[in-house]
């Protein structure tokens, strides 16, 4: 048996040692929404350089102070393949903001919604021409399963799928 001394994470959580850098994390929220803001200012204290896409420049500007970049649409990133949350399923420019992102190297592409609801994101990309193989990229319902309700739960729970989902977890409980 190791000592909690030879364990790096121990040394990290009591603050004998420096957070290692993790290059190449970018988290991209689409669309301005207070799970966005959630999303972004936690992913940024999890290593993630956060990224929102909001074609809309007016609601774009609540959140200036949670991102490091606003884009009007999913590029490539210069940091490496990004993980991207689409944060609201009911706006129009839905299917065209996953059609871009899915021609990107972004790593991971997801929706959030109810899984018991009609996946809104698949008649839409369908609609302009994606193929299923495609759309079958985009992750429904995204985050872990805790239950969660507000926003600051519902980006919490995304934030830890995201995590689990890169170092190759299941989440949850099960080590």
């Amino acid at each position: 048996m190791t000592s909690p001394h030879d364990d790096p994470a121990c040394e990290v959580a009591h603050g004998n040692a420096p957070v290692p850098a993790v290059a190449g994390r970018v988290l991209v929220a689409v669309f301005a929404s207070p799970v966005a803001e959630f999303l972004l200012r936690y992913g940024r204290d999890a290593g993630y350089r956060p990224v929102l896409v909001e074609p809309d420049p007016e609601r774009a500007k609540s959140m200036i102070d949670a991102v490091a970049a606003v884009a009007d649409a999913v590029r490539s990133e210069p940091d490496g393949p990004a993980d991207v949350v689409v944060t609201d399923h009911h706006r129009p420019e839905l299917g065209p903001v996953l059609r871009d992102a899915l021609a990107t190297d972004a790593r991971w592409i997801g929706v959030m919604g109810n899984p018991r609801v009609a996946p809104p994101h698949v008649p839409a990309l369908t609609e302009l021409g994606v193929p299923p193989g495609e759309i079958a990229r985009v992750h429904r319902p995204v985050g872990l399963n805790i239950g969660s309700r507000a926003p600051a739960e519902i980006a919490l729970a995304t934030l830890a799928g995201l995590i689990a989902d890169r170092n190759g977890r299941p989440g949850g409980f099960h080590f």
